[in-house]
């Protein structure tokens, strides 16, 4: 895999090629003012981001044999590579695969889970955290079997605050009792401290990063934040891959999914 990120002892669990579809929907949906977005599993499942998103299960499979608990972090290093895309598909993957998941937006600030699904952001996490919502009245049931989610709630002033009290903990280990797999979308960990304090309860972290955005620099950096908080990083997921990635992050990047394409 890509040679830069092997000298940083960091495993590449996929590396998941733009999709063009998934491009221009999400610009057709801006353009139109559209307060939902298409998810990708469900409307293109052949697409071969969601292919590649496939191919994380086996790795993720074995990385969570050894972890404390079956909830999943996904974290990135900056805002706007697609973290949230990663981590709805592979939920949808996962639950595709006959299990129960539950997706939790734990962006606070900036989370737009709910365009992905419908609704309105509120009566999510910010409402759990605060005591104002039963756990079970924020969950709401996608149209894909098996997948429910959680979104964001209402913005409130303190994110962090909220995440360090004890509801987090309390919250979490009821859906890890609930659910087969717990994901959890964190804020970008180099703007803010939220995913190392959510990261102290889960049992796996991967973080996102996009191609042509973040740099190895930036990614090594993510990873050594989490890290000096106690957060183990497993591994990244690159998003958004093209041709050029044999020229920046190794020899065969693209390759997989170009043989692919021609089947």
């Amino acid at each position: 895999m890509p040679n830069n990120l092997k000298k940083m002892v960091l495993n590449v669990y996929a590396s998941i090629p733009l999709s063009d579809w998934q491009l221009k929907n999400v610009n057709n949906s801006r353009k139109k003012d559209k307060k939902k977005f298409d998810v990708l599993i469900k409307e293109n499942g052949a697409d071969l981001a969601i292919e590649a998103i496939r191919g994380v299960l086996t790795r993720l499979y074995f990385a969570m044999l050894e972890a404390k608990n079956n909830i999943l972090m996904i974290s990135g290093p900056s805002p706007e590579i697609g973290k949230t895309f990663v981590s709805t598909n592979l939920a949808g993957v996962v639950a595709q695969a006959g299990q129960k998941v539950l997706l939790i937006d734990a962006d606070m600030r900036r989370g737009y889970m709910h365009h992905y699904f419908g609704g309105l952001p509120n009566n999510g996490l910010s409402e759990i955290l605060t005591g104002r919502v039963d756990y079970e009245k924020a969950v709401v049931h996608t149209d894909i079997a098996g997948l429910d989610y959680i979104g964001r709630g209402e913005i409130p002033p303190n994110p962090a605050e909220l995440l360090m009290g004890s509801r987090i903990e309390k919250f979490l280990e009821w859906a890890s009792g609930k659910y087969d797999l717990v994901f959890v979308d964190t804020p970008p960990i180099l703007a803010v401290t939220d995913a190392a304090i959510i990261g102290r309860h889960v049992g796996t972290t991967l973080l996102v990063a996009r191609f042509e955005k973040n740099t190895v620099k930036e990614i090594d950096v993510a990873k050594n934040r989490l890290e000096h908080s106690g957060v183990i990083v497993k591994g990244v997921i690159l998003n958004a891959v093209t041709r050029k990635a044999s020229n920046k992050y190794g020899e065969y990047a693209y390759y997989e999914y170009e043989y692919k394409s021609k089947e």
